[in-house]
Order: structure tokens, then C-alpha cells, then sequence
């Protein structure tokens, strides 16, 4: 039977199966050749040019492993450099990405069982940065291209200049303002030579007779002197009017007081029965990551059972994998650091900026009191 025509259904239908991917048990890679399906796979590996491959790759294996695997690896790491650069990216994607492509080596002729196996192998040469999460590996790629390395060397020599820049304006700035106290200091030393009273004026000239001119051009001299030495304790004086006062000097012990009280009351741990929680580690996997559950028990001051809201499970978790929850205005909460540890309190407003909110007891001597207390120091009642 001839050959159909090009324009003929046949001819167009066998066109359009040859096109896209075909199954990959139908491939020959060392023919490099696609078979449509298994008769005609086992007729391709009948043929005398398969079968003359088969005698050339069998004569030394490796070089054509090795060959195939060197080819996969530079494909697999061009399309990750041209088409995610240096991003980080589920392995799986690039490579469903790679197998795209018609003409693509395929994994089966290469040293690498699996593409965990190959990522694996990526990782520990350092031509990317892998890791493991429950969704599975991601990569990154390292660029190693020397106009890039180029590139970020004058990035970082720019940056250092730059800072260096700066550590110079800082430090003349502080050198400006070290001259200008010196420059107070000196004028505080310095005061205007005033006489205490019109009697000493004059007062060598009265005892004084005709023969002793010069002692009375030395007296002044001296009494000047003296009075030169004496004027730093008036400037000591007036130094001292520049103190605190003694109720400003009250309110700083008072104040340093207090810091020292909140620090002897703080403590460590937090957890307390009956509050509401966050679960914030990964590594319990996305049924309970980001979920809320209630303490239900403290352990050992660092760990609790918490039960979670949803679920109804117990888990039993350390204080490093929980957080604080913040309700709504108008909830009630549970203080649980501080001086006011252990006191129940109403949220009346939230302060993002300092990241703290305004509560008012609801117990103790303080009760009615505004207080304001940072997020980690108090979660939600249950």
C-alpha cells in the first residue's frame, strides 16, 4: 500500500499524535527515538540500528551514562537560571517544566534513580541551595557566572563605601558636639570679677604713706588674684543651681524603682490554665499550624495540653510553639507577666505602633486601673 498523502486524514492524524510528549516507556534514548505504542516500540527494538547501539553502549557503559547525566544536569540548570534565577521553587516544578520539552533526556538513562535523589546531589556539589519541608524540596540556584560575582562585589564595595561614609559624618558629628561641651564647660569656669562691696576700692591708698608707692601698686594686684581664685566657687555655685531639684530627684528614684520591680517580676514562662493559644510550629503540618486550642494543663511551668478549638484533639506542646492571642476590644483577658501577673482584665484599646494595648483590672488592689501591657504579656480568656 502507498505511502498516504500529506493533506489526507491519515497523514494529519499521525502528525498530530507525533506531536507534544509521548509515554515514557516507549522511549529509546540511545536512538533517541519516540515510539507511538508498544508494537511499535518492540519493532524499534528488532531493528539493526538499535541493535548496533546497543553494541557500541555495551562496549563501555559509563561514557554513556556519564554523558546523559551531564546532559540532563546542564539542561535542568539552564532552564532553573533563565527561567527562575536565583527564586526559590518547588524542584518538581522546574522539572515538569524541563520534561516539556520533546527532545529532553530523560531520567531513567542517568545516574539518578529519582529527581529527589538528583536534587539531593545539587545540594551537596553547591550548584543550589536545597531544602526539605513537609511540601516536599525546593532549590535555589547559586550564580556562579563571573560577571555576576563582579556585579555583587562592586554591590558590597559600594555598600561598604557608603557606610563608611557614614562612620565618618558620625563620628565628626560627635567630635563637633565633644568641642561644644568643652567649649560649656570652659565658659562655666570663667566668671565676670565683681567687688562685693565700695570699701574695697581704694582701701591700699588709705594706709599707705608716701614712702610705700609700691606696695600700694602690689596690694591690688593681689587682692585680684585672690579674688581670681575665689571666683571658681561662685561658678561651682551656680553650677549648682543647675542640679535637679529635689522633687525631679525623687521621681527618677521612684521611676528606677518601679524598673527594677517589673524586672524581679518577670519571668520566663507564661502559660497559665484556661487561655487561649496559638499554634505556631510547622512541624505538627498544616492540620494545626496557624489553629487555635485552649490550655487545658501546665506542664513543668514551660509546657501544656492545649485542646484544639476545631479539632477536639490534645496535643501536648512547649511554650516555644504557642503564642498569645489578642481578642476584640471588649474581651476579657489573662495577664501573664509582669507585676500584674495572674489578674483578670478587660481590652479597651489596641497600639499597634508600640505593640501594646490598654487594659483595665478587673481585680485586685489596682482593680479599675489602666494599664498598658505588650501583646505577649496577656491572651484571651476562654
Amino acid at each position: 500500500m502507498g505511502k498516504a498523502d500529506f493533506l489526507s486524514p491519515k497523514a494529519i492524524s499521525n502528525r498530530i499524535k507525533s506531536k507534544g510528549l509521548q509515554k515514557l516507556r516507549w522511549y529509546c534514548q540511545m536512538c533517541q527515538k519516540q515510539c507511538r505504542d508498544e508494537n511499535g516500540f518492540k519493532c524499534h527494538c528488532m531493528s539493526e540500528s538499535h541493535q548496533r547501539q546497543l553494541l557500541l553502549a555495551s562496549e563501555n557503559p559509563t561514557k554513556f551514562m556519564d554523558y546523559f547525566s551531564d546532559e540532563f544536569k546542564s539542561d535542568f540548570l539552564e532552564l532553573l537560571r533563565r527561567r527562575f534565577g536565583t527564586k526559590r521553587v518547588h524542584n518538581n516544578i522546574v522539572y515538569n517544566e524541563y520534561i516539556s520539552h520533546r527532545e529532553h533526556v530523560h531520567m531513567n538513562s542517568t545516574q539518578w534513580e529519582t529527581l529527589t535523589d538528583f536534587t539531593k546531589w545539587l545540594g551537596r556539589k553547591g550548584l543550589c541551595k536545597v531544602d526539605e519541608t513537609p511540601k516536599g524540596w525546593y532549590i535555589q540556584y547559586v550564580d556562579r557566572d563571573p560577571e555576576t560575582i563582579r556585579r555583587q562585589e562592586e554591590q558590597a564595595r559600594k555598600k561598604k563605601q557608603e557606610l563608611d561614609d557614614e562612620e565618618r559624618s558620625a563620628k565628626f558629628i560627635q567630635e563637633q558636639v565633644r568641642r561644644g561641651m568643652d567649649g560649656k564647660e570652659a565658659e562655666s569656669v570663667y566668671t565676670e570679677l565683681k567687688r562685693e562691696s565700695e570699701e574695697e576700692k581704694g582701701w591700699c591708698f588709705s594706709v599707705l604713706g608716701a614712702s610705700s608707692v609700691l606696695g600700694a601698686l602690689t596690694a591690688p594686684a593681689s587682692s585680684s588674684s585672690v579674688k581670681r581664685k575665689e571666683a571658681p566657687s561662685g561658678s561651682d555655685s551656680r553650677g549648682e543651681k543647675k542640679k535637679k531639684s529635689a522633687l525631679e530627684e525623687i521621681i527618677e528614684i521612684e521611676e528606677k524603682k518601679k524598673k527594677k520591680q517589673l524586672s524581679a517580676v518577670r519571668t520566663d514562662y507564661w502559660l497559665q490554665p484556661n487561655i487561649v493559644v496559638k499554634i505556631v510550629t510547622k512541624k505538627l503540618g498544616e492540620k494545626y499550624h496557624k489553629k487555635k486550642a485552649v490550655v487545658m494543663e501546665v506542664k513543668e511551668k514551660y509546657g501544656a495540653v492545649v485542646k484544639m478549638i476545631d479539632s477536639g484533639d490534645k496535643l501536648k506542646l512547649d511554650q516555644n510553639h504557642l503564642e498569645t492571642v489578642i481578642p476584640a476590644p471588649g474581651k476579657r483577658v489573662l495577664i501573664l507577666n509582669g507585676p500584674y501577673r495572674d489578674t483578670e482584665a478587660l481590652l479597651e484599646g489596641i497600639d499597634e505602633k508600640k505593640f501594646s494595648a490598654t487594659l483595665t483590672l478587673d481585680s485586685g488592689p489596682q482593680k479599675g486601673d489602666m494599664v498598658d501591657i505588650a501583646y505577649e504579656d496577656f491572651s484571651k480568656l476562654a
